[in-house]
């Protein structure tokens, strides 16, 4: 399509629209195929390249291949335990009882798991679990995982649109009847109209300035869509941050060093060479917590005892080579190809960085519907499973359990449907938002603003919080708000990414918003979210903060953890695993 002309339109019309063709919704594509229910999964970015393909360590399943004691019971018990009691028990209990069938369901489809010599799934240690009950294939799981259900998609016919943003969810009187977008490419339109529609759209985490997310993914676009569509927000403000992520070079600032880094026996020292985990949890050191271990390394640096770059150092070249290149290639491969440095010979320096999304959109604990009729979230989009901190392991058998799920539950209702109440004007304005921004020519760059907003994040809303930099967060954003009122897009021969970022930087201002609301209410420290004028856990707070716009945060409460489960709740040891 010429640059100018009429944008050319195509309407498309399926029983369920996937919108996000990483783990969680391509599980739910072929649930839905396997049930015989026209699907169509789309996607920006290629799904061979999907952010679950990063996941390296493995996934959770209580098999008991290797601990016969294990049981989903203490699988789920562990969860809560380290969720800080804001996970929900319902789903906690639905993803540690399903987890089993999670990875029968890889098996059926191929998934090529490390076994014993026996043929049992290996399974090993991760952080905060009890028993040995995270699966894996070598550092790679999540990129196996997410090539076996590519396959399997491709077995069932499971159509899938790769370079699809989808702009706007179409909802008239509370109830889906499709969603808008245009292709990355050529900028063709797409009318898509479903009877419902699955949100997989990932998190939020690259609204920060470091980040384990790539250039173009989790930038917030579930809560856009959802908040839109009529949705909601749930612990917005509870964001993991992973502990080791590279400094530089700036392009690749936040790609994760594996925590196996750590598990092997790498030491955490700052410039003045102190292993300074003594001074945080002596007892378990470099094999400690995400959450302790990133407040400690935010508070070297903050303190004036970082690297000259504003980090602290990782060395693991004290180990012996072979271990090296035996059980962190991965690891050494990265750091030669991005900053041709020898993990054998020299230090890495590292500093937090934003890695999971525990809130996400406000979710029922059961079918993972939103509220709005037809529309459902799954995986890093949705919320519940996590609390104020995830266990190493989960967030990829959530994938499994609930894409699983949610594929039938958007399979029986769209079955059940009478009748599908469509809207011109909703259409319009769909149609109109897109029109708005091509014609936009403003002097403001989107990229630049972009940047704006991932300083502020970083500055007043990162490891540590407070209400001072958080309101500050809130006045910078305000100004960001009023610039984005200004950008020029300017799509060319290359593609309409100039259009898709403007999208972006709309989500992130959303979810920044988002945040920064919810993490001012939040008066305690608990879990991943530390408020340096609230340092202690406030048991009132004990509950789920909701966001449905600006400054409406709402609590509400968690249900009561069932007693079989409350019993099985314990400190667990970190000695001899791998963290999380």
């Amino acid at each position: 399509m010429a640059i100018g002309s009429g944008p050319a339109e195509h309407q498309l019309a399926t029983s369920v629209l996937v919108i996000g063709t990483g783990g969680a919704g391509l599980r739910a594509s072929i649930e839905l195929a396997e049930q015989g229910v026209e699907v169509l999964a789309v996607g920006k970015r290629p799904r061979a390249d999907a952010h679950t393909s990063l996941a390296a360590g493995g996934i959770n399943a209580a098999l008991a291949t290797m601990d016969p004691e294990d049981s989903w019971q203490q699988h789920a018990a562990d969860t809560l335990k380290e969720s800080y009691l804001l996970a929900n028990p319902v789903t906690v209990q639905i993803v540690a009882e399903g987890a089993r069938r999670g990875i029968d369901d890889l098996e059926r489809y191929g998934m090529p798991f490390a076994r014993e010599t026996d043929g049992r799934i290996s399974q090993r240690f991760f952080g905060a679990h009890t028993y040995r009950r995270t699966a894996f294939a070598g550092d790679y799981t999540g990129l196996e995982i997410q090539r076996t259900l590519i396959n399997r998609a491709l077995q069932l016919k499971v159509p899938v649109l790769d370079t699809v943003y989808i702009s706007h969810i179409l909802v008239q009187d509370n109830t889906v009847f499709g969603a808008y977008g245009f292709d990355l490419n050529d900028g063709t339109r797409y009318v898509i109209h479903a009877d419902a529609v699955v949100l997989a759209a990932g998190g939020h985490t690259r609204i920060w300035r470091r980040t384990s997310s790539r250039r173009d993914e989790n930038t917030g676009d579930s809560f856009r869509l959802a908040v839109e569509a009529g949705g909601r927000i749930r612990d917005p403000e509870l964001v993991q941050f992973h502990p080791s992520g590279l400094i530089e070079p700036e392009n690749a600032a936040g790609t994760l060093v594996s925590e196996a880094a750590r598990g092997e026996g790498g030491q955490l020292r700052n410039n003045l060479g102190e292993r300074f985990m003594a001074r945080y949890d002596p007892e378990r050191m470099e094999l400690s917590t995400r959450d302790r271990v990133a407040l400690a390394a935010y508070t070297e640096i903050k303190e004036g005892r970082g690297t000259p770059k504003g980090g602290v150092w990782l060395d693991v070249s004290h180990l012996p080579r072979e271990t090296i290149m035996r059980r962190l290639p991965r690891v050494y491969q990265t750091l030669l190809e991005l900053q041709m440095l020898d993990i054998t010979q020299q230090p890495i320096e590292i500093a937090p960085t934003a890695h999971y999304s525990m809130g996400g959109v406000w979710v029922r604990p059961d079918d993972h519907g939103t509220g709005v009729d037809g529309l459902y979230a799954i995986g890093e989009a949705a919320s519940g499973l996590h609390g104020a901190n995830r266990l190493g392991g989960n967030s990829l058998i959530e994938l499994l359990v609930f894409g699983r799920i949610v594929g039938e539950e958007a399979a029986k209702y769209s079955k059940e449907r009478q009748s599908q109440v469509r809207s011109a004007d909703v259409l319009g304005e769909a149609r109109a938002e897109v029109d708005g921004l091509l014609a936009s020519d403003g002097p403001e760059n989107v990229r630049a603003l972009q940047r704006v907003l991932r300083d502020t994040m970083t500055t007043h809303a990162g490891v540590v919080r407070d209400e001072e930099g958080l309101l500050k967060g809130l006045s910078e954003l305000a100004e960001l708000e009023e610039r984005m009122g200004r950008v020029g897009v300017h799509p060319d021969i290359a593609g309409f990414q100039d259009l898709a970022h403007a999208f972006d930087l709309k989500s992130s201002a959303l979810a920044a918003r988002a945040t920064l609301d919810a993490a001012l209410v939040r008066r305690e420290t608990r879990g991943c979210h530390n408020r340096s004028d609230y340092p202690e856990l406030d048991e009132s707070l004990r509950v789920n903060l909701v966001w449905s716009g600006p400054g409406q945060v709402e609590q509400e409460e968690i249900p009561a953890i069932p007693a079989e489960l409350a019993s099985l709740m314990r400190e667990v040891s970190s000695t001899g695993k791998l963290v999380e």
